[in-house]
């Protein structure tokens, strides 16, 4: 382990979701086993091939002002208002400095995303082709820049410890929550606010992964489009939104009385080094992150009881997940209940790591694995015990769970997590 050793605990969670547009609400939906994806409405989305997304249950334009909003890309306007949600929720009454519980130079914020403004890129062009160059907003590069969703958290809470943007593909928000955690074990910060964010349902985005293959079509259901595990699985559904996270060291969180609802323990990273775009088919490179993971951790395989999984939904993806879960765990993965909330909520991309750490806190929290939904035959080569319909009470006692992320270039971000 890191040799300051520090603890690090989750003191607070926020997020905004296809499933709602907080965390608790986002729970909920997760537990009732709830779709958030629909059809996209507009002529723009007429002609594609896929029609379907997990568009956000609460848009950010009816929460944040509209002055503020409309200097913010649709993900920088998710980032502010999860983190806002996390920071109440830690039990700060204000910005670091005039809140005393922790001082700017000592908060950091590491908020990702896996594509950054595309909205305002796109949007933006579209007005300097049919406007004019009067027209583009002066405030396009701050809001198109991917650094710009961290940038503005730290702003909202006077972070001054550094403010930081991993990009991974769809391993960012977790790889962000991965730093956050060695900024406070290496004494850089006692507080960081982290997390993941995504907003790119826009029809350029959704063609593009629509033509690579990687989306469903199942247009005429959308709400059973996304079905990790399942046989008849056929790609995943776009989602949007942001999870996020307020980690602190242990030490700083008991001095000022702040509930902490699980330890983080740490994380693994490997790179596949295999294709762009391809999951190496053997699960040699998750296996590898999740090695990383026991190897530096005292996290013991026996101790954990949860896993949400990456699954996507894709056929390739989701079995070699599993096989690397297995060759890593052997029989102790049979005792692990395995939920897949991508089929709730949609593949946030950038913003799953985030939105996912937030479902696995909450498990632990209240000792419930939800349901993984739309798997009405298990693929064969599905070799765990895959959590579906309803959700699952989990053991008592210390448990400890994992949430798994990857990435298009082959990025693999594993991390763990304990009651306290």
């Amino acid at each position: 382990m890191n040799s300051t050793n520090r603890t690090v605990v989750v003191t607070g969670i926020g997020a905004t979701t296809p499933l709602g547009g907080d965390s608790a609400s986002t729970w909920e939906g997760m537990l009732a086993g709830r779709s958030g994806a629909r059809a996209l409405e507009g002529e723009r989305f007429a002609e594609l091939p896929v029609r379907i997304a997990a568009v956000a249950a609460v848009d950010p334009g009816d929460v944040l002002p509209r002055p503020f909003a409309r200097k913010l890309d649709r993900s920088a306007q998710f980032a502010v208002i999860a983190a806002r949600e996390a920071w109440a929720d830690a039990g700060f009454t204000a910005r670091a400095g005039e809140d005393e519980q922790v001082a700017p130079e000592r908060l950091g914020t590491v908020i990702a995303s896996g594509i950054g403004g595309v909205i305002t890129l796109l949007d933006q062009y579209d007005v300097l082709k049919e406007k004019g160059v009067r027209r583009v907003s002066p405030h396009t590069v701050p809001m198109l820049m991917p650094n710009s969703p961290s940038a503005n958290v730290s702003l909202e809470v006077n972070a001054q410890a550094g403010v930081h943007t991993p990009v991974s593909a769809c391993a960012s928000g977790a790889e962000a929550i991965g730093y956050a955690v060695e900024m406070i074990r290496t004494g850089r910060a006692d507080v960081v606010v982290a997390g993941g964010t995504e907003a790119a349902i826009h029809p350029l985005p959704v063609a593009a992964f629509a033509n690579m293959m990687a989306m469903s079509k199942n247009n005429d259901d959308p709400q059973g489009a996304s079905r990790p595990y399942d046989k008849g699985r056929d790609g995943f559904v776009l989602g949007e939104g942001a999870g996020v996270v307020v980690l602190e060291s242990a030490e700083h969180a008991a001095k000022r009385g702040a509930r902490a609802y699980c330890e983080v323990l740490g994380q693994g990273l490997s790179s596949d080094s295999h294709h762009i775009a391809q999951p190496e088919p053997t699960g040699r490179g998750v296996a590898a992150a999740l090695r990383g993971l026991l190897d530096t951790t005292d996290l013991k395989p026996a101790e954990v009881a949860h896993l949400n999984a990456h699954a996507t939904s894709t056929p390739q993806g989701d079995v070699a997940e599993v096989k690397a879960l297995r060759s890593v765990l052997g029989d102790e993965l049979d005792h692990i209940a395995v939920s897949a909330t991508k089929s709730m909520t949609g593949h946030l991309l950038g913003g799953a790591g985030g939105v996912e750490t937030v479902a696995t806190v909450l498990a632990l929290y209240h000792r419930t694995a939800p349901p993984t939904i739309n798997v009405t035959e298990l693929d064969e080569e599905v070799d765990a015990d895959v959590v579906r319909d309803e959700p699952r009470e989990l053991p008592e006692g210390t448990i400890a769970a994992i949430n798994n992320s990857f990435g298009f270039g082959g990025h693999n971000v594993v991390l763990a997590f304990r009651t306290v």
